[in-house]
Formats: structure tokens, sequence, C-alpha cells
């Protein structure tokens, strides 16, 4: 089999990437998804990656989209780094969760109850903002209802 012949077919594991690609708590899956994929030039993986691109709300997912739809020859625009929150609304979110738990909780109670309800939130700025992730919580949380 060519090289050609394999670019332009499916992947045998097509379903699993495609629900690895969607899988909106799980900024990795949806990374190792797009390695993956972009290795196939066929219109199921191009819509996908292509929706990957101007839709995921991690900016290092968005860039391998952007790279393996290039890589294929397709005229796509290049994500945009600076853009607003990825989740709107993010303060209202975080001042409830804050809100639900004792007075006298710890930012790492608070974490942990963040990541248990609103894991797609957590894992959206998780991957977002990468090593300074903690960082940003601890601030959001220091300034959440005050």
């Amino acid at each position: 089999m060519s090289q050609e012949e394999i670019l332009n077919e499916l992947p045998e594991n097509y379903t699993e990437l495609k629900k690895q690609a969607n899988r909106s708590a799980d900024w990795r899956a949806r990374l190792a998804a797009v390695e993956e994929l972009g290795q196939y030039d066929h219109k199921q993986v191009i819509d996908i990656l292509t929706r990957l691109l101007e839709t995921d709300p991690v900016t290092t997912v968005q860039n391998a989209a952007y790279e393996k739809l290039k890589a294929f020859g397709y005229q796509v625009k290049q994500p945009v780094t600076n853009k607003p929150e990825p989740v709107k609304g993010v303060s209202k979110i975080l001042l409830r969760i804050k809100k639900s738990l004792p007075r006298d909780h710890t930012y790492e109670d608070f974490k942990e109850k963040f990541k248990k309800m609103r894991i797609d939130v957590y894992d959206t700025y998780e991957g977002e903002k990468g090593d300074e992730f903690d960082a940003w919580l601890k601030d959001m949380w220091a300034k959440a209802g005050r």
C-alpha cells in the first residue's frame, strides 16, 4: 500500500478517535486524537480537525489541528492566541463553588470540588493555563466572593 492510499482512508480506530476528539473534559485526549487523525487526509477527519481548530477552548489543541490541516495543504486561519476567557462566566462558576463550601474551607477543598463539579471547565483551564494553572486558580479562589 502506498503512502497516498493510507492517507486517503479512515484509520481503523476512527470511531474511537472521533469519541476522543469529542471528550469535553479531557484536552489531552483531544490532543492525542488530533495527532493520530492528522495522519489521514480524509473528509471525515478534516471535518473533525476543522471543528477542533475553530471551537476547541484549549489553544494547544487548536494549534495542533491547525498544523495538521496546514500540512495537508488546506488554507486555514491560525488560531487567535490572545483570546477572551475560554469559558464564559467562569468567575460566577467559581463563586458558586466557593459558596457551596464551608466558610473555613481550604484552597485544596475548593480545587477538589471544582474538579468534581465542573471537570469540563477545570480541564479547559488546566489545558489553557498549563504550569500557571494552580497560581491562576488560587488567585481566582482568593478573589471569589470578596
